[in-house]
């Protein structure tokens, strides 16, 4: 798969007096790129389309260069404790993606250049927390490794870690975009986490992604590279041959990962799940989706705020995370395992 080239750019003009905004605008001036310009990075208008879903993919492919103007990182338990803002919005198009609402009108990819600024927070949430080590996640709201080869804002952030002593980066992509983050100054304070899923899921729901043998191939990279490895499987999803399908994916993942030291291999499972609103943005945006998304199978779980979400049945949900825990102890017994439903 080719790296992400942007079709449409806009810059905030503030961002232009940041060294990042200004390099940024002359590598897209230089590519020949469409430049516009927007007085916000959330108010971006006149996306090209003659219709909603028209302008949806479209937004899918543009660029907006701006200031991150809100320096208070939110939450993101239990995955780390803060999310620290590179990005916002992704150029795939994975129709179960919760991105689908969080991100709502404004699906459009969003790069901050204010690096220093958003640095130095993440310093003042270290500090507060010392001796305790206190992690971030980069990949919250976009895959960050996607857009990276344009921006190095991911490289800069791999090598801010590597020289803090209180923080750790962790980030999950499905891009293979990764040969310059290999020589990054890391020092072992970045877990760098691949999504992967039964050949099934890949090919049906995450069009504009990385394949899986590009993923793995990535991966080995990365850990040859130092990088502490982690692997993300979500959704975990019951489809047809699903047992076989999950057993092959993990067989594949490790003859790939043959010679490599795995010491300290991470895996985070996620069950397919989804909200009464995620699944009207889906089948809007995605009419010919296969995603399963019928209520009547499923289990409404309560979750915060009062917004509920419908999992697998509590039968279905163990045999799940019993099978997947199997085949991951069967062919990486070492490995550390987080489940959530």
């Amino acid at each position: 798969m080719k790296a992400f080239v942007p079709q449409l750019v806009y810059i905030e003009p503030r961002a232009l007096e940041y060294p990042l905004g200004r390099e940024l605008k002359e590598k897209f001036e230089k590519m020949g790129m469409e430049i516009r310009e927007t007085t916000s990075h959330n108010q971006v208008r006149n996306i090209p389309g003659d219709n909603e879903l028209q302008q949806y993919r479209n937004a899918k492919s543009t660029l907006v260069v701006g200031v991150r103007k809100t320096l208070k990182f939110d939450t993101s338990k239990p995955s780390a404790e803060y999310a620290i803002p590179l990005a916002t919005g992704c150029m795939g198009h994975c129709h179960y993606c919760y991105l689908q609402t969080t991100l709502g009108s404004k699906p459009y990819i969003r790069t901050y250049v204010n690096l220093d600024e958003i640095f130095d927070q993440a310093q003042k949430y270290m500090d507060e927390r010392k001796p305790e080590i206190t992690r971030f996640e980069a990949a919250c709201t976009s895959d960050i490794v996607g857009i990276d080869h344009l921006t190095h804002a991911l490289k800069k952030t791999i090598e801010f870690f590597g020289e803090s002593e209180y923080g750790q980066l962790r980030f999950v992509t499905k891009y293979h975009h990764v040969d310059h983050l290999l020589n990054a100054k890391h020092n072992g304070k970045t877990r760098f986490r691949f999504s992967v899923n039964a050949r099934y899921v890949i090919k049906n729901f995450e069009p504009g992604t990385s394949s899986f043998d590009e993923r793995l191939e990535a991966a080995r990279k990365v850990a040859q590279a130092g990088y502490p490895l982690g692997f993300i499987v979500a959704p975990i999803y019951i489809h047809e041959g699903w047992r076989e399908g999950y057993q092959e994916l993990f067989e594949r993942l490790s003859h790939s990962l043959e010679g490599i030291d795995l010491t300290g291999l991470s895996f985070e499972l996620i069950q397919h799940r989804f909200t009464k609103p995620a699944k009207n943005v889906i089948q809007k945006r995605y009419p010919k989706s296969k995603l399963e998304m019928d209520e009547e199978k499923r289990k409404y779980k309560w979750g915060r705020y009062g917004i509920g979400k419908y999992v697998y049945q509590k039968d279905e949900a163990k045999d799940l995370e019993e099978t997947i825990r199997g085949y991951i102890h069967s062919f990486f017994p070492e490995a550390e395992i987080q489940y959530f439903t």
